[in-house]
């Protein structure tokens, strides 16, 4: 349940509020807001004397969130979250694109994708450390070598980075090098993993998995926020299909306006997982982007066909850079941004 605040509540009484609640043996999260303060109570809430919580000085009422996912919950922040990692905030009003290749491979390439990819407007670098991969026998990444190389690009570029972490005993050791811990598809259900990226502090990219249902979706968010770390992103990456002939899984695009209506984390979409292919990747962006999302995760490579890992779906810099041009314009007829200010003259060319 939640207790929302009245708006002339003063510090102290939110202060003498949540220090009764706790004392009752309930965890408490506090959320405030522009318009008003709600403290969320999360514990058995059939033995909370509501009604003397309701006599305290400040409150205005007690609601009950009848959603499993109560710290993800609209109702428990009713306003959009915001996500700042350096100077990028994510959640806002522009669309915040994060670009760079599927897997690190060496510092030429990692390098020339962070600078293609900031030139034509992308916010944040991307790029696979740790790999899993559903073959034993494909590449697996280059481990904290991977890791160095993105530092170094960040260092050269000011871009931020987003990698994958995939097990509990790499979260230190991901994020002492990543500006924003990746929770893969594979993962979405490693509560451990969760549990241990929540106590991290850290910017989270969740991912959602082949075959997640929305609500399993938030209710893997739910471990994230309920350890303390409300820096959460969800992100829709295409749900397994029956059709697998022409796109490697199918994007969800409903989920971003419906995960939108349900909770106020922001919403990333990976058009490149979800599409499987570069020709598909620039019609699923300008999809996401009006359907919403908040941010895009897209793989670019400067040489895709000599990828060690997921080639077939990611794009040239210059077909990046045409596709974020499209993307503008969608941009601006819902009212958001997106890039840099400046205009990038590149035209679509053969992948």
């Amino acid at each position: 349940m939640i207790i929302v605040m009245n708006k002339s509540a003063s510090n102290k009484d939110v202060s003498d509020v949540i220090h009764r609640v706790e004392d009752m043996g309930y965890q408490v999260h506090l959320s405030r807001g522009t318009e008003r303060t709600i403290i969320g109570v999360i514990g058995d809430e059939r033995v909370l004397d509501s009604q003397t919580v309701e006599q305290l000085s400040g409150v205005d009422k007690i609601v009950p969130i009848l959603k499993q996912y109560k710290l993800a919950s609209r109702e428990f922040h009713p306003e959009n979250s915001q996500v700042k990692v350096d100077d990028v905030v994510i959640g806002g009003d522009e669309i915040v694109v994060m670009a760079g290749p599927c897997s690190v491979e060496n510092s030429d390439q990692v390098l020339e994708a962070a600078v293609t990819s900031k030139e034509a407007g992308a916010k944040v670098l991307r790029g696979g450390a740790f790999k899993p991969r559903t073959s034993p026998y494909s590449f697996q990444g280059l481990g904290e070598d991977g890791l160095k190389l993105l530092k170094e690009a960040k260092e050269k570029t000011g871009l931020p980075i987003i990698t994958e972490v995939m097990a509990t005993d790499q979260v230190d050791l991901v994020a002492r090098y990543a500006d924003i811990l990746q929770i893969g598809a594979r993962n979405v259900q490693n509560y451990n993993l969760l549990q241990a990226v929540g106590e991290t502090q850290h910017p989270v990219l969740l991912k959602r998995g082949f075959a997640t249902t929305i609500d399993e979706l938030l209710l893997a968010a739910e471990y994230i926020l309920s350890n303390g770390n409300y820096q959460v992103m969800l992100c829709e990456r295409g749900v397994r299909s029956f059709d697998t002939k022409y796109t490697r899984n199918m994007l969800d695009i409903m989920a971003v306006p419906i995960l939108k209506e349900l909770t106020h984390l922001p919403v990333i979409v990976d058009p490149s997982h979800s599409t499987g292919k570069w020709e598909l990747v620039a019609a699923a962006s300008r999809a996401a982007v009006a359907a919403g999302a908040d941010g895009l995760l897209v793989e670019v490579h400067p040489d895709p066909e000599v990828a060690l890992s997921d080639g077939r779906q990611s794009l040239k810099p210059k077909t990046f850079a045409a596709m974020m041009q499209q993307i503008k314009g969608i941009a601006s007829a819902v009212g958001r941004t997106v890039g840099a200010d400046r205009t990038v003259e590149r035209e679509m060319v053969t992948n």
